[in-house]
């Protein structure tokens, strides 16, 4: 290059060296232009700025500084020459480089075998659906695609490899490959086909007669059109091979039909023949049934008159002996009525006898017995004197308790005063002191001050002289002000001492006062138990009274008949009947009667204290029924609790329930007695009718047949199978029966609540690790810590199975174990998906992944805990929703439409909004729904605003009890107590043989 060219000058030095060039063009109007002649069209190039660059030197030191820079990206913008290039030149430019580049890419692409991918664009605007045939024919003009079709039309157009061809050609000559496919050979890194494809080739060629063709090393050449005339033999043979299908077929077809026609009109034949010989076997068997009924006819005439001859004969026979013994039977009735006449002379005669003698004896006891009712009402009309001097110590002693609650809460409140009194006190004594602190400490400044300016004012002489009236002056002022302080401090003493003193008497009588009323509170139970033993013995001694006085009114002859009706019919307690042979036991029994009586309420106690003392212990179960349970329903069936008035045994089962269910932490306890106490509910609700509870009865009946068919009707009635349990009675149940009833079912709500209250305290905490997760770690962290994270998953899921273990070790039944995970899995939904709406940091995408990964595990484990988890999974639907809303993708497409049908159509539009612009992507930082989705959002929000649930977008968690009584017995209506038997210690204790029945 020249120092003093310029850009027309160089135009014109290129010009002048490339005139008569083919590829090179001067355009008309342009000086410093030139055209080179491309094969895909003319290119103008304009020489400006074409020697700057040329001149833009660079300097070596400096790219061999920057080249040794410490920084990647300079010393990477600055690479180091090669030595060959330094030598040759002095200096280097842009232009110099730029053609070693060049020089360098064309060196490599001659030493490879470059393949091209050409991209075509449709349009200039990238749009879809746009298509510019001129665009498009350019770009592959300048791409050199439509020159490689020409120059491929012009030699071999279509070529296929050895295997395509004879693949799809070997059915022109099928002996020509004879089962032998392409061999590959390795030799020296290069691989050949076999001879023998090519042979094949060759051969398919000469069958086809085509002229013109080449066979290469892989390939097979073609001509235009030689392809077509392959496919139109290939296409000739495939239809000549499609003929003899079909007439196989046919054939095949035809060949059925006809088999199926000769098979139809064999079996015509047969059934024509059949037939046949049916008629003439029916007509055969006429004629011998013909014949049988005529001599059946014959017979039947003879052995008729043959019956009329013996029958007269036989009448006459009997006759003659009727005569005879008539005579006889006459004679034997006198003497029987004259044994009669003798013997009933002699029963009156004894009878009258027995009569006397025994009016005397009754006489006799009913005046020892009057003697002994006299006693017993005395002893009565005491103890009722007793009973009214103690309801009255009752009610004095309630009133003394009432008085002792309402002076401790008067002294209670004494004491707050007191103590008020006392703070505002000592404030004031402080603030007090820090005032005279204050004060002495600004009389001393003041006397300091004025010192130093009587120093400064008088002389020395004037000061020594001064001095001692001053210091004494201070002194009298100090002490005066030190008493004062004394004296208030010692008052301040004074009062504090007696206040302590107050408080301590005001403590003293408050706790004596709260012993009292601790003693009133035992001596008031202890009263109770004592008044409900005297009115069962009270209401033992009327019925006692009952007794002797139908007795009485038996023993009296005018009331002999009655009583002894009455006898008859009197109902024992379940509903049968006494016998009448009881009658003489009860008449000559009734002394010993009122013994038993009085020892039955001693052995009834010691029966319900053993009881208790039995299953307070862990019985067990068999065959998943709890022994308990079985054991108290038996003995209250046994002793007829449940139509009893008055009893103390439903009092004593429910305060040893209470006891052992105090300790509230201990699951497995309160499995065990969830199991019991619901088991006997349900024998309960099968046992018990409450009374009233069949409205609109028909009348009684009052003849005496029909009170015996009612009570026969109501026995056979009332005995039902419960349990498997036969012989049990249905009956009307009192009020301490259905008290009792209710408290089993408070019970079961109570126990049912701690136990799902303890496992949501349990899933709180591993709940709250899950929810804080993605706080304490970024969206990265989360991806790289997954397998500690996966972790707390899988402890709430190790915490969902000792639960479920834990209650089908109890033998809870299936309600609850439902309910109670249908409860949990409703707590677990509220509290991960409050916590989306709540953090920003918990609604993201990898958050979402996180939670649907455990999610996952929790589906996981209701499908394997199908039969106890129930529909737990339908709980999980809002966190499902929102997590499959954040693991979305493309959120900007979505429209508010798929939002609220397709994808979360449980969520509100408040929760959804909410989601919608709490949402980050940690990972690929996608955006959230667009901004058409949320303005429709707020005017539907604006819309709802008047409504109270609407302002509402966090879920409430439900503490409810879910099941009622009915639920629990439709639970065990199937459950069978047949083979459950009571513990060993009760059947070997005497008042429970019943048990072993």
């Amino acid at each position: 290059m020249f120092p003093r060219s310029t850009n027309e000058t160089f135009a014109q030095k290129l010009y002048q060296t490339f005139k008569n060039h083919k590829r090179f063009a001067k355009p008309k109007l342009s000086r410093s232009g030139f055209t080179i002649c491309h094969y895909a069209g003319d290119v103008t190039y304009q020489t400006e700025l074409f020697l700057d660059k040329n001149k833009d030197y660079v300097v070596p030191e400096h790219q061999a500084l920057l080249s040794s820079s410490d920084s990647s990206f300079v010393s990477g913008l600055f690479p180091p020459l090669p030595q060959e290039s330094s030598k040759t030149s002095k200096f280097s430019s842009i232009g110099s480089q730029f053609k070693q580049q060049l020089q360098a890419l064309l060196e490599t692409l001659n030493a490879t075998e470059p393949h091209y991918i050409r991209c075509v664009k449709p349009n200039n605007l990238l749009k879809p659906g746009i298509f510019e045939n001129s665009i498009v024919l350019q770009q592959l003009r300048c791409g050199g695609v439509m020159e490689a079709i020409r120059i491929s039309c012009a030699g071999y157009p279509t070529r296929r490899t050895f295997d395509e061809f004879i693949s799809r050609f070997k059915i022109l000559e099928p002996s020509v490959v004879n089962g032998r496919w392409l061999v590959l050979l390795i030799f020296n890194s290069l691989h050949f086909y076999s001879c023998d494809e090519v042979n094949a080739c060759r051969r398919l060629m000469d069958k086809v007669d085509l002229k013109g063709y080449q066979i290469g090393r892989t390939k097979v050449f073609l001509r235009a059109g030689q392809m077509a005339e392959l496919d139109s033999h290939r296409s000739r043979v495939l239809g000549k091979s499609a003929c003899k299908i079909q007439r196989r077929i046919r054939f095949y077809l035809d060949r059925k039909k006809f088999i199926s026609l000769r098979m139809s009109a064999i079996q015509i034949q047969a059934l024509c023949r059949g037939q046949d010989a049916r008629h003439i076997y029916g007509h055969r068997r006429r004629t011998a049934a013909a014949l049988i009924i005529q001599k059946d006819a014959r017979t039947f005439f003879a052995r008729k008159a043959y019956a009329l001859l013996s029958s007269s004969a036989i009448l006459i026979q009997a006759g003659m002996r009727g005569v005879a013994a008539r005579n006889e039977l006459w004679l034997r009735k006198k003497t029987k009525s004259a044994i009669l006449i003798q013997s009933r002379c002699r029963g009156t005669l004894a009878c009258c006898g027995y009569l006397r003698l025994k009016r005397a004896a009754i006489a006799a006891q009913c005046a020892w017995r009057a003697k002994l009712a006299c006693k017993e009402l005395r002893m009565l009309k005491s103890a009722a004197k007793e009973t009214g001097a103690l309801q009255e110590a009752k009610s004095k002693l309630e009133k003394e308790v009432e008085d002792l609650t309402w002076q401790l809460q008067l002294e209670k409140r004494m004491r707050a005063d007191i103590e008020e009194v006392k703070n505002q006190e000592t404030a004031k004594l402080a603030s007090a002191l820090e005032k005279m602190q204050v004060q002495f400490q600004e009389t001393k400044d003041q006397l300091m001050k004025e010192l130093e300016t009587a120093k400064k004012l008088a002389g020395p002489a004037t000061f020594i002289q001064d001095l001692p009236v001053i210091k004494d002056e201070l002194v009298d002022k100090l002490s005066a002000e030190n008493e004062k302080l004394k004296s208030l401090v010692s008052s301040l003493e004074k009062k504090i001492d007696e206040t302590e003193k107050k408080y301590e008497e005001t403590s003293k009588l408050s706790e004596d006062r709260l012993k009292q009323a601790l003693e009133a509170e035992t001596k008031i139970i202890q009263l109770k138990t004592t008044v409900q033993r005297l009115e069962e013995k009270l209401s033992d001694i009327e019925i006692e009274d009952e007794i002797l006085h139908r007795q009485a009114l038996k023993n009296s002859p005018a009331g002999k008949m009655s009583g002894h009706l009455v006898q008859t019919m009197q109902p024992v307690e379940n509903g049968d009947h006494e016998p009448q042979s009881a009658q003489p036991i009860k008449r000559f029994g009734i002394g010993s009667d009122s013994k038993l009586r009085r020892s039955n309420t001693e052995t009834q106690r010691e029966n319900v204290d053993a009881l208790i003392r039995c299953i307070t212990e862990d019985l067990g179960f068999i065959e998943g029924k709890p022994v308990a349970a079985f054991t108290v329903y038996k003995c209250l069936v046994h002793w007829k609790s449940f139509e009893a008035e008055k009893t103390s045994v439903f009092d004593r089962l429910i305060q040893t329930i209470g006891f052992a269910i105090e300790d509230e932490s201990n699951n497995k306890h309160m499995a065990y007695w969830l199991s019991n106490i619901s088991t006997l509910l349900f024998l309960l609700q099968q046992t018990i009718k409450a009374t009233g509870s069949t409205p609109g009865k028909p009348p009684q009946p009052t003849s005496f047949f029909g009170r015996m068919a009612r009570n026969f009707r109501s026995a056979s009635s009332a005995n039902v199978s419960i349990g498997g349990l036969s012989g049990v009675c249905q009956v009307e149940a009192k009020y301490p029966a259905l008290l009792f009833k209710q408290q089993l079912t408070a019970y079961v709500e109570k126990i049912y609540g701690i136990i799902r209250d303890n496992l949501k305290k349990e899933l709180s905490s591993l709940l709250s690790l899950c929810i804080q997760a993605p706080r304490t770690l970024g969206g990265n962290s989360l991806k790289s810590s997954g397998s500690s994270l996966a972790n707390h998953w899988q402890n709430i899921i190790e915490s969902l199975n000792r639960h479920l273990n834990i209650l089908k070790d109890n033998f809870v039944p299936l309600i609850f174990v439902q309910k109670t995970f249908m409860q949990i899995f409703s707590y677990i939904n509220i509290q991960l998906f409050n916590s989306l709406l709540l953090h920003r940091e918990c609604c993201t995408f990898s958050n979402g992944e996180y939670v649907k990964a455990g999610l996952g595990e929790l589906e996981l484990w209701c499908v394997n805990a199908r039969e106890y988890a129930g529909s737990s999974r339908n709980e999980l639907k809002h966190v499902q929703q929102a997590v499959g809303f954040l693991v979305i993708h493309q959120k900007l497409r979505i429209t508010y439409e798929d939002l609220t049908t397709d994808l979360c159509p449980i969520l509100s539009t408040q929760q959804l909004y909410k989601i919608c612009n709490l949402y980050w992507d940690d990972d690929y930082n996608t955006r959230s729904v667009s901004p058409d989705v949320i303005s429709s959002m707020k005017t539907l929000m604006k819309e709802d605003s008047g409504h109270a649930d609407s302002n509402s977008f966090l879920l409430d968690d439900n503490s409810s009890i879910p099941f009622s009584v009915d639920d629990i017995s439709r639970s065990l209506q199937h459950a069978d107590f047949t083979r459950v038997k009571p513990p060993a210690e009760l059947l070997l204790t005497p008042g429970f043989e019943f048990l072993q029945g």
